[in-house]
């Protein structure tokens, strides 16, 4: 990356930010409303460069990964911080304390235990040992968290198609159904969910998305299971595992006490009130500030009791969980004006938008495109938030929502698979979606750049069975 180019493109934008942006320091409602589209080329350059810098700089790339984070949040970051002040500063703030930081900690933690989790024996990768691993991670997403299901099973299944030539779809399918559609059933299942139950559904209303979820996971499973046949036949013989079986044996059991404990955490923090503290000016919760320390100590036990034989047979290292780190800070910091334009609703320059969303398929299809690159949670809210107002306007918002889910299920649902389902199309979607990537390709599975995953498998397979599911169920 030259620096001389870098440099002239962040004076560009600095100017074009400062004399076109208004001197404010209003609310985030306020900022959104002041702040215009083109603010958020940084995110759309960040995004780029994700897509495109491996497949035409590799070496450029893998070395020098954090350095282009850094890079496009600094064009975003030095303007908006010039022209916003103290606004800015407290965004930047809150983004870090609220977002970014649970985020991390909830994914390092789930990463580390899981990566103390070893399944040994043989698991010879046909194509119906590799359905029933999709089939068994697409029901546990809703249990344990897609996060928890991916980190969990994908080195299972890598393991067992190690021998495989033909394995890239393999992954692309756990992306789509483990990573993503699994995660449609409880609040546990995927974050949007979770904060839809924080503002009043019920916790077992998701149900409602069950027919949604079954009919893509069998249609997906259906397809996958011809897909891996036709390759599995294309299989050299030679290089098939030759050893004689080995029964299945599971090794670092005690992690999965350490997994419960996330998962309790997680439930604890958005069932139990206890007050709310101030860090650098932002009001935490003190239920999530206990839910991170918890965090933090079942992935320091995990790393104190498991055997580190176990974690060198799990190929375990920490190169996935840095690059998410450092690809993601740079991604949290430069979505902060899409965020913004998108929660200021009709009276950001993304009006059109909202004012546009009307029928349950609208809802499925706005809430999904956006949440395919922005932050599905965020985007839940906005929609969710839109449907209390327009059919439910001036009513607290306990009676609105109590109305909502009974009333307008087609709405909610369309809202939840909207969010859920379609954080699948595209590997910044969903949190795991970059993850599972970034363990197979250091298990050496030559994976789709951003556009190839979008072109060859989430537009010609996923986009064409969202299109079923709105003529079928919306």
């Amino acid at each position: 990356m030259n620096l001389t180019y870098c440099l002239r493109f962040v004076w560009v934008f600095f100017l074009v930010f400062f004399i076109a942006c208004p001197c404010f320091a209003g609310e985030e409602a306020s900022l959104g409303r002041v702040l215009p589209l083109w603010s958020a080329l940084p995110f759309a350059g960040i995004l780029l460069s994700i897509a495109l810098m491996p497949l035409f700089w590799p070496r450029f790339w893998h070395k020098h990964f954090p350095k282009v984070s850094a890079f496009w949040a600094l064009v975003f970051a030095l303007p908006f911080l010039y022209v916003f002040r103290s606004t800015a500063i407290h965004e930047i703030i809150h983004i870090i304390v609220i977002d970014y930081i649970p985020f991390i900690l909830l994914l390092w933690a789930l990463y580390t235990v899981s990566g103390g989790i070893y399944v040994s024996g043989t698991l010879k990768g046909t194509p119906a040992v590799n359905s029933l691993i999709l089939l068994i991670g697409t029901l546990l997403a809703s249990v344990i968290g897609t996060t928890g299901a991916s980190m969990l099973m994908i080195r299972p299944l890598l393991r067992s198609n190690a021998w495989r030539v033909y394995k890239v779809h393999t992954v692309v399918f756990f992306i789509f159904l483990v990573s993503n559609i699994g995660g449609a059933l409880t609040p546990l299942g995927d974050p949007p969910l979770f904060l839809g139950f924080l503002h009043g559904v019920p916790f077992f209303w998701t149900l409602h998305i069950l027919p949604h979820m079954a009919f893509c996971t069998l249609i997906l499973l259906a397809l996958y299971f011809l897909w891996d046949t036709y390759y599995y036949r294309k299989e050299p013989p030679t290089a098939a595992p030759q050893d004689d079986p080995e029964p299945l044996k599971i090794e670092g059991r005690r992690n999965f006490f350490l997994l419960a404990g996330i998962i309790g955490a997680v439930l604890m923090s958005g069932n139990v009130k206890l007050g709310e503290v101030s860090l650098w000016g932002i009001s935490q919760t003190i239920e999530n500030l206990i839910k991170d320390l918890i965090l933090i100590l079942m992935g320091g036990l995990s790393l104190l009791i498991t055997k580190s034989r176990v974690r060198k047979s799990n190929d375990f290292t920490w190169a996935p969980i840095l690059e998410v780190a450092y690809l993601f800070a740079g991604i949290f910091i430069t979505i902060i004006p899409a965020l913004a334009i998108l929660k200021a609703g009709k009276e950001g320059e993304m009006a059109w938008l909202i004012q546009s969303v009307q029928t349950p398929a609208h809802y499925f299809w706005a809430t999904g495109i956006l949440s395919s690159f922005l932050d599905n949670a965020p985007t839940y809210l906005t929609f969710f938030n839109s449907a209390l107002g327009k059919f439910y306007p001036g009513s607290p918002e306990a009676q609105a929502v109590s109305a909502l889910i009974v009333d307008k299920i087609p709405y909610l649902a369309a809202i939840s698979a909207g969010s859920v389902f379609m954080g699948a199309n595209s590997y910044i979607g969903n949190a795991p979606n970059f993850m599972v990537k970034s363990i197979a390709e250091e298990a050496g599975v030559n994976m789709p750049s951003f556009f190839g995953y979008m072109l060859k498998y989430s537009i010609p397979i996923l986009v064409v069975l969202f299109v079923v599911i709105t003529f079928v169920f919306f």
